[in-house]
């Protein structure tokens, strides 16, 4: 078992264990943001599994995972939108600690990579999870200001 794995196995136990309690318990709120940044751990750990196991395969279920995961969690903010009015779930905490392990598990992947198309598809996975999760979040929350769609 190398770092990468070990890594791997921390960031599951530590990551998925609070994301399946707050799925599965409290306010709706709760259950919704869990389910965000639910996605940002399993990214994440596709990230390091394909460097553990040298799997390039599995980079690429990490980009399924950071395309459809805030897309998922577009759709929740939607479907639930009256429900989640009365007390919108922004944990900025979350939000920032999903940000922050994805920049620095991508940083570690691409000094690993090195230079080339591995770095590049590992970068491109890292923004489209920060700016899906940031904008997953800030929807949860109620959207941006100017949000207001005239017809």
């Amino acid at each position: 078992m190398n770092a990468w794995l070990t890594t791997a196995a921390v960031l599951l136990t530590a990551g998925l264990g609070p994301v399946v309690w707050g799925v599965a318990t409290g306010p709706l709120e709760r259950r919704v943001t869990a389910q965000n940044f639910g996605t940002s751990v399993v990214c994440l750990a596709a990230l390091l599994l394909a460097q553990g196991y040298d799997r390039p395969s599995y980079v690429d279920v990490a980009l399924v995972a950071a395309v459809l995961g805030p897309v998922g969690t577009l759709v929740y903010a939607r479907l639930l939108a009256d429900e989640l009015q009365d007390a919108p779930p922004y944990n900025r905490l979350l939000t920032v600690s999903a940000v922050c392990a994805t920049v620095a598990v991508v940083a570690a992947l691409c000094a690993a990579a090195g230079p080339g198309r591995a770095a590049v598809k590992c970068v491109l996975v890292g923004v489209l999870l920060v700016a899906g999760n940031v904008i997953a979040s800030r929807a949860l929350f109620g959207g941006f200001p100017s949000s207001e769609v005239t017809r």
